[in-house]
């Protein structure tokens, strides 16, 4: 049986590669041998089957219950989110990514979409895009979404590092003092005078360096 492969130690050939696509068949041969994986390691809800080395577009997620995505491909996307996500092939790595809350897939072996959302559920208690009975909490419905979008990426040769959502820094802009000395410049002039009595100069057009 194969294992993940620790990219932070090993090498992996497939993990930014866009896996081949396969038919149903082989597919859900592959699907069994990645749930076989994650029931034995107990410590993960997804696996793509480059991150065990294998190329082929074959996903599996166990949130709510077990799904295999065999070549999936989004119908639609909508409304952004970040969200914190691990991953089994960078282990101890916690990343704040931008996801969907809401998402419609399709796979090979099916021939409705699958549809997936974290949206707050209405009064009747169920989800806004729900057509049947959803009785799961929103945590793990959003959790799910994301799993599904997360496998999705490794699928095409995309990890949670490339998706990392990068604190912007914050500008905090100077308070200048009435009596704080400020060069400003028009042109080729240039002035250096406290800022009180620089104000009628800046109103000219004259800059602060």
């Amino acid at each position: 049986m194969n294992k993940v492969i620790n990219c932070l130690v090993n090498h992996n050939e497939y993990i930014n590669s866009k896996l081949k696509e396969v038919s149903v068949e082989e597919g859900l041969v592959i699907a069994e041998e990645l749930f076989q994986i994650l029931n034995k390691r107990g410590d993960g809800i997804g696996l793509a089957a480059n991150q065990v080395g294998i190329d082929a577009q074959v996903a599996v997620v166990n949130v709510r219950e077990p799904l295999v995505l065999i070549n999936p491909k989004y119908i639609k996307k909508e409304n952004k989110i970040i969200y914190g996500e691990g991953c089994l092939s960078f282990p101890n790595h916690v990343i704040r990514t931008k996801r969907y809350r809401d998402i419609i897939i399709s796979t090979e072996q099916s021939e409705s979409d699958w549809y997936f959302t974290g949206a707050e559920e209405n009064s009747d208690g169920k989800s806004v895009w729900d057509t049947g009975n959803m009785n799961q909490d929103r945590e793990n419905r959003l959790l799910e979404a994301v799993c599904i979008q997360h496998e999705i990426d490794h699928l095409n040769g995309i990890t949670i590092h490339d998706r990392e959502m990068k604190l912007e820094p914050t500008k905090v802009e100077k308070k200048i003092g009435r009596n704080h000395l400020v060069t400003i410049k028009k042109g080729d002039a240039v002035k250096v005078l406290k800022y009180k009595k620089a104000q009628n100069l800046l109103n000219q057009g004259w800059i602060i360096e």
